[in-house]
């Protein structure tokens, strides 16, 4: 047999590139990118306000409620000082009646009403005073009524309450049938701690030496 020899193999040929493979230059998108920077901007700015306003809120609330609580505890500590001194008043009224009141002809009901309320330190000076008194009431045959007329508080220290009173007094006595008006002064201390205890009164005896 006979050899056939091959000689090397031709060169493929090479593609020709293809006319409409073209490289696309690239193009940076430079437009959006500064939109989305001012979109940011923005929206952070805006949030921002947003903040602030909302912060101005929450302190003008605040002021607004502090202001408020305290308008209304002191409108609270205004209507419990007038409470008070509207009940100091009247106890002190009251016991000035019944101490102006008198009659020669009971007066164990006077000395009752005289202590009446008072302390024990006052109650021990008071029965002595009216025991004193005893002894110029009968012989004067002395008789008196007794009407409010007003009551104020001069001072109140740590609920020590001093309250002036006054009542109009008409009294009868043997050297007077007729009876003459007077207007009798109490100075009555009262403690708004000791449930509403009186401590001290000034008068009694004075409304009696003046006649």
């Amino acid at each position: 047999m006979n050899d056939v020899t091959t000689g090397p193999e031709p060169d493929a040929p090479e593609p020709e590139a293809a006319e409409n493979d073209s490289v696309e230059p690239q193009v940076e998108d430079k437009p959006n990118d500064e939109k989305s920077t001012r979109l940011q901007v923005s929206i952070s700015l805006r949030g921002f306000v947003l903040t602030a306003v909302i912060v101005s809120l929450i302190a003008t609330v605040a002021v607004l409620a502090w202001l408020y609580v305290g308008a209304e505890r002191k409108l609270d500590g205004q209507n419990r000082r007038s409470e008070n001194n509207a009940h100091a008043e009247k106890v002190a009224l009251d016991y000035a009646v019944n101490a102006a009141e008198m009659n020669f002809q009971d007066l164990n009901a006077w000395k009752a009403k005289l202590v009446a309320g008072t302390s024990p330190e006052l109650k021990e000076k008071l029965t002595k005073a009216a025991t004193s008194m005893e002894q110029i009431l009968v012989p004067l045959q002395w008789t008196s009524t007794a009407h409010p007329l007003v009551a104020k508080v001069r001072s109140d220290t740590g609920g020590a309450y001093v309250v002036d009173s006054f009542v109009s007094v008409l009294t009868k006595t043997v050297q007077a049938p007729e009876a003459l008006q007077s207007t009798a002064t109490y100075s009555v201390t009262i403690e708004s701690a000791k449930n509403w205890q009186i401590s001290d009164v000034g008068g009694i005896g004075a409304a009696v030496e003046e006649k």
